[in-house]
């Protein structure tokens, strides 16, 4: 054992844990351990604000697969955390929150920044580690290391500020890390007679697939089979989407050719996923999942097996240990579906055709309400461009390893069908926490993971609004990304409700803001305004080239107010009112 002091020993257990980057702002509270980051190699970026910080850490561990770090000033420093660590756990994404908090001495007097800081993120981590002493801190430093890698998803630890001084004898953990196997055996020699007994299988690729590293094993099981492989609801970047058997995700907004395909199956392979609600809604007037098939679930969290929807066979399993294994039992079985490989794949071709002839006519929303809104902006100043039609610009100039991440909204939402990938750890969205201001911070924290690498947010005007700000953070620390802002003066997805429920009475939906490129500009950054579509896919290359050089660049693009489908139909009812002064409001 050593003698060090408790920010020593906190120091050296993130590095034992490979942490070279942090994200946050400065704050007395851990300054003491702050004064030794850099000569233990950990570079702490600053933020504009405290969410960011978390959103990076999120972005950074996603793309890395390493632990993401945020850390911050008691009290208000740590409420600040509460959305994006939120996010980071419908995200499973391993990012360790540090929250320094009031000292032991006199918390609970309601001194200066003072807060039960536990609490606030009690449902939103796998773990939560209190030093109860200053002699644990290196112990529970590691266990909330160790534990958001195993459980995949965040963990706070809890210092109270006068516990980094003094001295300690300590022994700095080793990180513990866990092999996952296939699943039971029982379970997968069941999955396999299904699969070989299938006529039609089709496999639903999800997340655990990319954070298994799995995505070579599901494409191996898949060209077997000549099963088509759908994404999960925004884990796009699960299968390659040059693969002839790739079909698209399901979900909001999602791929008609895979929901057609989908509701075909007689057996489901879905691998490395929670089967989210969200992710299995009905879409495009279609109710697509496939009430008679036989659902195989792998996940490695026993709690989500059949939580949302019936299966047959569950297996409690690495995504990639698992795809692997039912491929060596099947090729020992005699396997239906082989016979008839040629076949389907010509139904699969026929269905994707289908579906991106659909999308490439698809220039416009057609709803009575969007005709309208063209039709009215179309005598105003200026250009305004269908939001589909900049989509597919903007896929179409996607460079080659682009990293992308999307704001919640109604033009991010449509963007699901246009974005496609051919590497895991490539797209980022909110999941179904849904939180505004995610997309800027979250590819801010990618660029650091993967500099080399192209990266692209995507948000509306009014998420855009919520995280601006670290724009200054991109200048100020030189991380450069490239911002794409869809200008479209409204509240889109809420205004949405609005149009098909309220009669088109809309409250607070309206934004009239100013240039966003200049905006830009005035921290610093590049700033671009689009209103023609021929445009776009030069701005795009220009801007991802720029980011070579260090510089960041906010692409505006002019959009029409025309608005897509709503998340869900079924969330809001018509309204009903009993009280004379509302008799109007129905």
């Amino acid at each position: 054992m050593a003698r060090m002091t408790p920010s020593e020993a906190f120091v050296e257990t993130m590095v034992a844990n490979d942490v070279t980057v942090a994200f946050g702002i400065m704050g007395s509270a851990f300054m003491d351990a702050m004064d030794i980051f850099t000569p233990a190699g950990i570079r702490l970026i600053p933020v504009v604000h405290e969410q960011g910080a978390g959103h990076m850490a999120d972005g950074y561990a996603r793309v890395s697969g390493r632990h993401g770090v945020c850390i911050a000033q008691n009290g208000p420093g740590i409420t600040n955390f509460v959305t994006a660590i939120a996010a980071a756990y419908w995200a499973h994404s391993p990012v360790v929150c540090i929250t320094p908090e009031t000292g032991a001495m006199t918390n609970g007097l309601g001194g200066f920044q003072e807060a039960q800081q536990l609490p606030f993120f009690e449902t939103i981590t796998k773990y939560q580690a209190h030093v109860p002493r200053p002699e644990r801190m290196a112990e529970l430093t590691g266990r909330a290391f160790d534990r958001a890698i195993q459980e995949n998803g965040p963990t706070q630890l809890n210092i109270p500020r006068d516990f980094f001084y003094g001295d300690i004898d300590v022994e700095i953990p080793q990180p513990i890390r866990i092999e996952r196997g296939a699943g039971g055996e029982n379970s997968l020699n069941e999955a396999a007679d299904l699969l070989a007994a299938a006529k039609n299988p089709v496999i639903l690729s999800g997340g655990g697939v990319v954070m298994s590293e799995g995505v070579e094993q599901c494409k191996a099981l898949a060209e077997y089979l000549g099963a088509p492989v759908c994404n999960t609801y925004l884990h796009n970047d699960s299968f390659p989407a040059s693969h002839e058997l790739w079909c698209g995700p399901l979900g909001y907004q999602g791929s008609k050719a895979a929901m057609r395909l989908i509701s075909q199956a007689d057996v489901v392979l879905a691998l490395g996923t929670r089967l989210g609600p969200f992710g299995t809604l009905p879409q495009h007037g279609m109710d697509y999942w496939p009430k008679d098939a036989k659902i195989i679930q792998i996940d490695c969290n026993s709690k989500v097996l059949g939580l949302v929807k019936k299966i047959s066979v569950g297996i409690c399993g690495d995504a990639k240990a698992a795809a692997s294994t039912l491929l060596d039992r099947l090729q020992t079985r005699d396997v239906a579906c082989l016979a008839t490989k040629a076949e389907r794949a010509e139904n699969i071709a026929a269905e994707k055709a289908s579906w991106e002839k659909e999308l490439d006519e698809w220039i416009h929303e057609k709803d009575e309400y969007s005709l309208d809104m063209i039709e009215e902006q179309a005598g105003e100043e200026g250009s305004y461009l269908h939001p589909r039609q900049v989509l597919r610009e903007l896929e179409k100039a996607m460079p080659e390893d682009a990293m992308v991440s999307t704001d919640i909204g109604n033009i991010n939402s449509v963007a699901n069908s246009y974005l496609r990938f051919e590497k895991p750890r490539s797209f980022f969205a909110p999941m179904s926490f849904g939180n505004c201001g995610y997309a800027l911070p979250t590819i801010i924290g990618a660029k650091v993971a993967a500099p080399e690498r192209p990266a692209i947010s995507y948000a509306g005007d009014g998420a855009w609004g919520m995280s601006m700000v670290e724009i200054m953070t991109c200048v100020r620390e030189q991380i450069p990304v490239t911002s794409i802002v869809f200008h479209n003066r409204q509240w889109g997805a809420e205004k949405k409700n609005q149009v098909d429920f309220y009669s088109r009475r809309f409250v607070a939906g309206e934004l009239e803001n100013p240039s966003f490129a200049e905006i830009a500009r005035s921290m610093g950054a590049q700033g671009v305004t689009i209103d023609k579509l021929e445009d776009i896919g030069p701005a795009l290359k220009q801007a991802c080239d720029a980011q070579k050089d260090g510089v960041t660049t906010v692409i505006e693009i002019m959009c029409t107010r025309e608005l897509g489908d709503p998340f869900r139909r079924d969330a809001l009812s018509v309204p009903v009112r009993h009280l004379e002064k509302y008799k109007d409001y129905q």
